[in-house]
C-alpha cells in the first residue's frame, strides 16, 4: 500500500532515470493536459513531498498522487511494462529510460510558482530534509479529543503516514487506534518513533516494524486479523475508524492495546 516510503523509492527511481536529462517523450493520457508537452526539458529535479511527487521541469512541475493503487515504474527504452497499458496515465521519457505512472490517483500540471497549492497544506514531511518534529508534536497535540489513530492519518498533522503505519505505530506505543490523543501520551514519542520508523523502511524493498524480514513476519498487527500476536499471542482484531464518513481499516491486539472505556470497533 503506498505511504511515505512508498512515494520516497519512486522519487528516487525518477530521479535516476530523469534528473538533468532531456525528455524525448511526453505523454499524459489526463484530458485536461493531454497537450501538455514538456520535452525536451531538461527534467530539473524530482521531489517527493509526503504522499505527493513533483517532477520539474522548466517553471512547470508534474504533480502526482498514488493514491491507493497508483504506482510509478522506470524501465529501460523499449522493455516490456509490468502492467496494462491501459491503466498508464503518464509516460515520460529520456533516450535510455522510460518513466511510466500507472493508476495514479492525481495528475497535473502546474506552474512551479504554484506548488504550495498542492502541497502547502502538507504537515512536516517525516521523510524530508526540513522534518520539524516539534512542529509536527503539536499539530498531533492541537486536538486533545481527536483519535490519535485518526490524526496519524492526518497529512496535515505529518506527511508520510498511511494505513499501514498508523497500525504500526499505534502496536508499538501499545495504544489502541481509538484512543483520544490526550490520553495517548506525550505526542513528541509518537511523531519520533514514526519518523525512525519510516527512515528504517525508505530504502527497504519490503516493509519491515518487528524486525524480521521473515514472509508474514515483517509487521506487528496491519493485515493479521484473526491471526496470534506476535508478541502476546491474543488475536489480533481488525474494525473502522475515520471521521467525516472516511473510514479505514484499523488492526490491533486487545491485549497490547486495550482501549480506555468503551467504543472500541468491531
Amino acid at each position: 500500500m503506498p505511504e511515505g516510503d512508498t512515494v520516497w523509492q519512486a522519487a528516487t527511481r525518477l530521479r535516476a532515470a530523469l534528473e538533468g536529462k532531456a525528455l524525448t517523450l511526453c505523454d499524459i493520457r489526463v484530458p485536461a493536459f493531454a497537450t501538455v508537452d514538456l520535452t525536451p526539458g531538461p527534467v530539473d529535479e524530482v521531489v517527493s513531498r509526503g504522499k505527493h511527487l513533483l517532477i520539474r521541469v522548466g517553471d512547470l512541475s508534474v504533480h502526482t498522487h498514488l493514491k491507493m493503487e497508483g504506482a510509478w515504474h522506470v524501465y529501460p527504452a523499449g522493455a516490456r511494462w509490468r502492467r496494462p497499458s491501459w491503466q498508464a496515465r503518464i509516460l515520460l521519457g529520456t533516450a535510455t529510460h522510460l518513466a511510466v505512472g500507472f493508476q495514479l490517483g492525481i495528475v497535473e500540471v502546474i506552474p512551479r510558482e504554484q506548488e504550495s497549492e498542492a502541497v502547502g497544506h502538507l504537515g512536516p514531511d517525516l521523510l524530508g530534509a526540513d522534518w520539524d518534529e516539534q512542529l509536527a508534536s503539536a499539530n498531533l497535540a492541537s486536538d486533545p479529543a481527536r483519535a490519535v489513530g485518526v490524526a496519524l492519518l492526518d497529512q496535515r498533522v505529518l506527511a508520510g503516514i498511511g494505513n499501514v503505519y498508523r497500525s504500526e505505530l499505534c502496536f508499538l506505543r501499545g495504544t489502541h487506534p481509538a484512543t483520544p490523543v490526550a490520553a495517548a501520551g506525550d505526542p513528541l514519542p509518537w511523531v519520533t518513533l514514526a519518523h525512525r520508523v519510516l527512515v528504517a523502511n525508505r530504502d527497504r524493498p519490503v516493509r519491515v516494524t518487528t524486525g524480521e524480514r521473515r514472509r508474514g513476519r515483517e509487521l506487528w498487527v496491519y493485515g493479521r486479523s484473526g491471526k496470534p500476536c506476535l508478541r502476546c499471542g491474543t488475536l489480533v482484531r481488525h474494525g473502522d475508524l475515520g471521521e467525516n464518513d472516511h473510514e479505514r481499516t484499523i488492526y490491533w491486539c486487545p491485549s497490547c492495546q486495550p482501549l480506555p472505556g468503551p467504543g472500541t470497533p468491531r
